[in-house]
């Protein structure tokens, strides 16, 4: 925690210097639309389905990055003294963002935290197994406490369209003259998701197997308590660890007692755990995208936040086995 403080506070005074210099140029070239930076792909694909074409929505994180990873530069906090909104998930996925905030000289900046009135869920510790559905622990309300909650919220749909009223009553409040466009587009947008959500539930409700394991960190758990599957992973919720030997075979041996033929990894980590896994059973590699964010290929394509999560869901029922 020391040495993360100590590295924002160089970023902060080399940041405040560069966006002092550019502090002139920014107040004569003012933008007739909503300056937007949001940290991870999900808020920004929500933040862009909310703003259509009257806000510039862009993405923190560099494409490519593991969001765990990641480490902010001077750039960015000059990035974010030009926004008008800056969005991020909550302190539990983004501990260095209310602190990178304190450094930016923008009076009119609004900081956001997405994960007000979301339903949150404890974190999984080091030594647990990984549990969704009757096993799940809420945590509501404590979205302050850093190591207390598992920061995925996103995958829990009906959390997803809770961060979207909150971006959108943000969009509202900072451009008030689009105010009725920004709330349309919002309803809009919670309808696909509630859609998406709709799919799960028939998708995932006549399946052979009810748990899935899972070779990256605990990102899953909130997908797996909304439609009563169990969940296992390799590694809690930190991206960084590595599994326990012990970890490993008793993954292996739930594997073959529960006669599962899929083992999943994920987006931008590195694979080599779920390799092991699939050498030891015989099992399949599928993907779990948990949108964190995006390789650059995917953004170039224009890849959304839905797209990824219907190539969940068809993974997550050839896995399942599910008729």
């Amino acid at each position: 925690m020391r040495r993360t403080g100590l590295l924002l506070l160089g970023i902060i005074l080399v940041a405040l210097c560069t966006a002092g210099c550019q502090k002139r140029e920014r107040a004569q070239v003012p933008s007739g639309k909503l300056k937007v930076v949001a940290t991870l792909f999900p808020l920004y694909d929500f933040a862009r389905n909310v703003a259509g074409d009257r806000a510039e929505v862009t993405l923190l994180l560099p494409p490519g990055m593991e969001a765990h990873s990641f480490e902010p530069k001077p750039a960015d906090i000059v990035r974010i003294s030009k926004a008008d909104l800056f969005l991020y998930t909550n302190r539990a996925m983004e501990p260095w963002a209310e602190e990178l905030v304190k450094g930016v000289d923008a009076k009119n900046l609004v900081v956001v935290d997405t994960s007000r009135g979301a339903r949150l869920l404890k974190a999984r510790d080091e030594d647990e197994h990984g549990h969704g559905g009757e096993k799940g622990g809420v945590a509501e309300g404590n979205h302050h406490d850093e190591g207390g909650i598992d920061p995925h919220i996103w995958l829990d749909f009906v959390n997803a369209r809770t961060m979207v009223d909150t971006i959108a009553a943000a969009f509202a409040a900072q451009d008030p003259a689009n105010r009725d466009a920004y709330l349309a587009n919002a309803a809009a947008y919670k309808a696909k998701l509630a859609a998406l959500d709709d799919r799960y539930r028939a998708g995932l409700a006549t399946c052979a197997k009810r748990v899935f394991l899972h070779g990256g960190h605990f990102a899953f758990g909130y997908l797996a308590q909304r439609y009563g599957l169990r969940y296992e992973s390799a590694l809690a919720v930190s991206a960084d660890a590595e599994p326990t030997p012990r970890k490993l075979a008793g993954l292996v041996r739930q594997m073959k007692a529960e006669g599962l033929r899929v083992v999943y990894t994920e987006e931008l980590i590195d694979p080599r755990t779920t390799e092991t896994i699939a050498r030891e059973t015989g099992a399949t590699i599928l993907t779990l995208h948990g949108a964190h964010n995006v390789s650059r290929d995917d953004l170039a394509k224009g890849a959304t936040f839905l797209d990824f999560m219907d190539r969940n869901l068809e993974n997550l029922r050839k896995g399942l086995q599910c008729r």
